[in-house]
C-alpha cells in the first residue's frame, strides 16, 4: 500500500470486494436499521444531532446493508428530501432496496406530515425505478417517554 504526501498518516490500497473481509449487518428490522444508525451514521464526522440529518441506507437482496450515503443535512426542524438524491447512488450501487433513516433533534420520534409525504414520494419513485423503499425510521433520543428512540413509518402503516 502506498502512503500519500497528503494524507501521511493513511494507506490507500485497491481490494476486490469478495476479497473483503467485512460481516454485512443485516437491517431487516426498526431495531436493527437502529443499531446500523448508532453504529455507522452516528459516528460520521459531519453528522449532528443539533440539526436533522437524513441518509439511505443501501441494502442488498438479503437484506443486509451494502452501505449508506447523507442525502441531506437540514436545520432544527426539516431536511430536503428529494428522490432523486435519494434513488442517484442506490442505482449507482446497484442496491436491491433501500431504508431512509433521519433523526429529530427535539428527542421525540413521532413523524411529521411532511415526513409522511417526503415517504410517499420516495415509494412511488421507487416503484418506478425498482428499487423497493422498504422503511422509513426515524431516530429520536432515547428516554424514559420515547422507548424504543425510533418509529418506523412502516409499523405505523404509512407503507400498506
Amino acid at each position: 500500500m502506498a502512503r500519500s504526501s497528503r494524507y501521511p498518516n493513511h494507506e490507500f490500497g485497491v481490494i476486490r470486494l469478495r476479497e473483503l473481509p467485512v460481516d454485512l449487518p443485516v437491517c431487516d428490522s426498526p431495531e436493527r436499521i437502529y443499531d446500523y444508525w448508532v453504529a455507522n451514521v452516528m459516528t460520521a464526522t459531519w453528522y449532528s444531532p443539533d440539526v436533522e440529518c437524513c441518509c439511505a441506507i443501501h441494502l442488498n437482496t438479503r437484506r443486509r446493508a451494502t452501505g449508506f450515503h447523507l442525502v441531506g443535512i437540514g436545520t432544527l426542524d426539516s431536511v430536503l428530501i428529494q428522490p432523486r438524491e435519494v434513488y442517484r447512488t442506490a442505482i449507482v450501487r446497484a442496491s436491491a432496496t433501500i431504508v431512509i433513516a433521519h433523526n429529530h433533534p427535539s428527542g421525540c420520534p413521532e413523524p411529521s406530515e411532511a415526513d409522511i409525504k417526503a415517504t410517499r414520494d420516495l415509494m412511488r419513485a421507487g416503484e418506478v425505478l425498482k428499487i423497493a423503499l422498504v422503511d422509513h425510521v426515524i431516530i429520536g433520543r432515547p428516554s424514559p417517554d420515547h422507548t424504543p428512540p425510533w418509529v418506523s413509518l412502516r409499523a405505523l402503516g404509512y407503507f400498506a
